[in-house]
């Protein structure tokens, strides 16, 4: 691992940290132009030779890679190495179109064991940890990601996969786990049956790690208060390796990412500008060192932004924000663009407000109508409640929204993702 932070900085030394990665970037710059012929004909078509990107900034006018390319590519368009180098493959869902394929190398598999044992590490997980490891199996990239994680921290894995939560819960005690690995919206859902069924005192959790999802600092406070444990946020995407290329430390300041193996820029998502550190937009990640499908400068549509700041925990990794949202999650309500997590951020400053909200978008007249459902913490005034949330969202993001109050527990509860967001304007225009 390369020192990238002068020891007694404050903020992060993001020109060193460029510098260092300026030699892993024509590298793999060469590599791709040579074994890619999807890379090799994308750069030809921008008239772009291997030798015109020598530093970071030359980024700057190297086409984007995006999600329509790589399922255009479906199966294996974007394989960079040869046939028998391939010893895996995962796969996105495909829920919104073509899956994505992504193959791994042997090296590749190595990598992404050692990057989620880190972030296993970063999270206080130790080798006599058991973790529960919820996530599903298969092709999606969560439960063989987080497993190889903890084998190759040398922690005790509980590979039970997603669902059937009485069965999780009884090994949950039985087998006395003390880690909980999953989506947050699950996270959820288990801590509010631990709670209901009086499990807390019988069961030995310490630490939960979640990720797949966006989640806010509400939801994180409720799973900890009820859980009495720490959490962590895991950050990944199914295109780059899956979960493990990022999470947060006990500092909680923001997601330390392993800028060994990952180049991280931020963009205007609009413009596709590359924006300084410290400013908000999108994330674009090049892949240094993966040879299966290795990707150059791809289009997260997550808005996030890298930290100035050096992390008290003495890291030498720099870190990201929690990602607000997605670029592809904004809707425009009344002419103002709104993410999920600025309602997040809402109902942290309204004190009566549990996590969990859904948002309804509908048309009436020609109109925009933006409603919100919050579920309220035991003993909040409804009344009150919907008033003070009402106050912020106009405030905070500037329109008018109808707020209905619910009791805790009303709205669904997920074992994967929740939806939040419910847009059926077109449809009330059909």
């Amino acid at each position: 691992m390369s020192v990238l932070l002068k020891p007694s900085a404050k903020n992060f030394d993001y020109d060193l940290l460029f510098e260092v990665q300026s030699g892993k970037l024509q590298r793999m710059i060469q590599r791709i132009y040579a074994r890619s012929p999807f890379y090799r004909r994308k750069l030809d078509e921008a008239g772009i030779q291997p030798g015109d990107i020598q530093r970071v900034e030359d980024l700057a006018g190297v086409p984007f890679t995006t999600k329509g390319e790589l399922r255009t590519g479906y199966p294996l368009g974007l394989q960079a190495v040869p046939e028998e180098e391939v010893v895996r493959i995962h796969s996105s869902s495909g829920t919104t179109g073509k899956p994505v394929i992504v193959p791994y190398t042997s090296t590749d598999v190595e990598t992404w064991a050692e990057m989620m044992a880190r972030c296993l590490k970063m999270a206080g997980v130790t080798p006599r940890d058991r973790v529960q490891v919820t996530p599903g199996y298969g092709l999606w990239t969560a439960g063989i990601g987080f497993q190889a994680g903890v084998e190759r921290l040398g922690a005790m894995t509980i590979p039970t996969g997603p669902g059937n939560t009485d069965k999780q819960l009884e090994l949950m005690e039985d087998l006395q786990t003390t880690v909980l690995i999953g989506t947050s919206s699950y996270g959820l859902l288990l801590a509010e049956e631990i709670q209901k069924r009086g499990l807390k005192d019988k069961v030995a959790l310490r630490r939960g790690v979640f990720g797949s999802e966006r989640w806010g600092d509400k939801m994180r406070a409720r799973i900890t208060e009820m859980l009495g444990i720490e959490t962590f946020d895991i950050y990944g995407l199914t295109e780059i390796y899956g979960p493990g290329i990022g999470i947060d430390c006990s500092c909680h300041q923001g997601l330390h990412f392993w800028s060994d193996h990952l180049l991280f820029e931020i963009i205007d998502p609009v413009t596709g500008r590359p924006l300084p550190p410290g400013q908000q937009g999108e994330l674009v990640i090049t892949t240094l060192t993966k040879e299966g499908m290795p990707l150059l400068r791809y289009r997260t549509h997550d808005i996030t932004r890298l930290r100035l700041e050096a992390c008290s925990c003495g890291s030498p990794f720099p870190m990201m924000d929690r990602v607000l949202g997605r670029t592809d999650d904004m809707v425009k309500v009344k002419g103002v663009n709104i993410y999920p997590g600025q309602i997040d951020h809402v109902l942290r400053l309204s004190p009566g407000a549990s996590s969990e909200y859904q948002i309804l978008l509908t048309r009436q007249e020609g109109k925009d109508r933006i409603a919100i459902k919050v579920e309220a913490r035991e003993g909040a005034d409804y009344k009150t409640l919907a008033d003070e949330c009402r106050r912020n969202i106009k405030t905070r993001i500037g329109i008018q929204a109808e707020v209905e109050v619910v009791a805790c527990g009303m709205l669904p509860r997920s074992e994967k993702k929740s939806k939040r967001v419910f847009d059926l304007r077109e449809k009330d225009m059909v």
